[in-house]
C-alpha cells in the first residue's frame, strides 16, 4: 500500500539510496531539505517532492509533514565547527526532538531512526552522547511507533568513508600513517541498510525496537585503508600509529579546513564499531567496494 513519506536528509549517501528504493515501490516521497538544490539529483524520481525546511524548526517541520504516513530520520554529521559537541547536540538530538514533535502534531503514527552503534549518553565522544540522547527520547515516546537503527560504518557508491581514505591515498607518497588503525569495523552496505529499514516500515514486530546493522565480515581500520589502497590501484604501506600519536594525529587534523579527523573521531574510534550480535545484513565489503572505487 502506497504512503507518504516525509525523509530528512533524504539528498545524502543513505538518503538518495533510500528515496530510490521507496519509489521503486510506488510511495509518495517529501524531501526535506536546508538546501533545496541539494535534493536535485532526486527531481527525476517519481511521486517524489522537494521542501524547503532551512532551520528544521518545529513548525517547519510541522507543517511540510502535514498528511504524511511515515517521518524518516536520517540526519547525521561526523564533524562539528566547533569542539563543545553544540553542533552534535543540534544536528543529532534537537532535529530530531522536532521531528519527533512535528510526528505527535500530525498524528504521524510511525517513525523510523537512523542512528549509531554504540551511541550512548555515557559514550566517550559527543559524537555518541548526542545520537544516545536522541534515542532516549525516542525510546520515551508512546504516542509513535518508533524503529531505531544503529549501523557499523556503511559504504557503498559515494560513500564518505572509503572514498575518502581513497582520495587520501592517492596523494600520500608511498607511506600513510593512520590513527587507531586498530580499532575494528564490521562495514555495512547501504542496499543492506536502506532495505532493513524498508522491510521494517509495515513490521508491527519492530515497533520500538532497536536494530544493529553490521556486515558480515569484521576488519581493523588499518585492514580496510590498505583494501582501500588496493582496490583503487593507489596500494600504500599504511603504518598503524599509538594511541598516543593517533590522538597527536587527529588535533592536528582537527585543524585542517574539512577535519579530515578530530579528537572526537579519535574518541568514537576507541570503541569497535562491530555488532553485539548476528544481523541480516549479507553483502561483502569485497564484492561491492571495488567496482566503484577502482573509478
Amino acid at each position: 500500500m502506497s504512503k507518504t513519506i516525509a525523509i530528512l536528509g533524504g539528498s545524502g549517501f543513505v538518503g538518495s539510496e533510500l528515496c530510490r528504493r521507496l519509489a521503486d515501490q510506488g510511495h509518495k516521497i517529501r524531501v526535506l531539505s536546508r538546501k533545496i538544490t541539494n535534493a536535485s539529483p532526486l527531481s527525476d524520481l517519481p511521486n517524489l517532492t522537494r521542501h524547503h525546511c532551512p532551520e528544521y524548526s518545529v513548525s517547519e517541520l510541522v507543517r511540510e509533514t502535514s498528511s504524511c504516513d511515515v517521518l524518516i530520520n536520517l540526519i547525521g554529521i561526523l564533524n562539528e565547527k566547533g569542539r563543545d559537541g553544540s553542533g552534535f547536540n543540534q544536528a543529532h538530538y534537537v532535529i530530531t526532538q522536532n521531528a519527533l514533535q512535528a510526528c505527535v502534531s500530525n498524528a504521524i503514527p510511525r517513525m523510523l531512526q537512523l542512528s549509531a552503534l554504540h551511541a550512548d549518553t555515557d559514550g566517550p565522544s559527543h559524537y555518541l552522547r548526542s545520537k544516545g540522547k536522541a534515542e532516549t527520547l525516542l525510546n520515551n515516546c508512546n504516542d509513535v511507533d518508533i524503529t531505531i537503527f544503529k549501523p557499523s560504518v556503511i559504504f557503498g557508491p559515494g560513500d564518505s568513508f572509503l572514498n575518502r581514505f581513497a582520495t587520501l591515498l592517492r596523494f600520500m607518497p608511498g607511506v600513510f600513517p593512520l590513527a587507531c588503525g586498530q580499532a575494528r569495523f564490521a562495514p555495512v552496505y547501504v542496499g543492506d541498510v536502506v532495505a532493513a529499514m524498508v522491510d521494517s516500515l509495515d513490521q508491527s514486530e519492530s515497533y520500538g525496537q532497536s536494530y544493529e546493522l553490521c556486515g558480515p565480515n569484521i576488519y581493523t581500520l588499518k585492514q580496510l585503508v590498505e583494501l582501500t589502497g588496493k582496490f583503487s590501484g593507489h596500494p600504500r604501506w599504511v603504518i598503524s600509529l599509538s594511541p598516543s600519536l593517533s590522538k597527536l594525529q587527529a588535533t592536528l587534523l582537527e585543524l585542517v579546513p574539512g577535519k579530515p579527523m578530530s579528537i572526537d573521531n579519535f574518541r568514537s574510534l576507541t570503541l569497535d564499531s562491530v555488532c553485539s550480535h548476528c544481523t541480516p545484513c549479507v553483502t561483502p565489503l569485497e564484492s561491492i567496494a571495488p567496482s566503484y572505487l577502482r573509478k
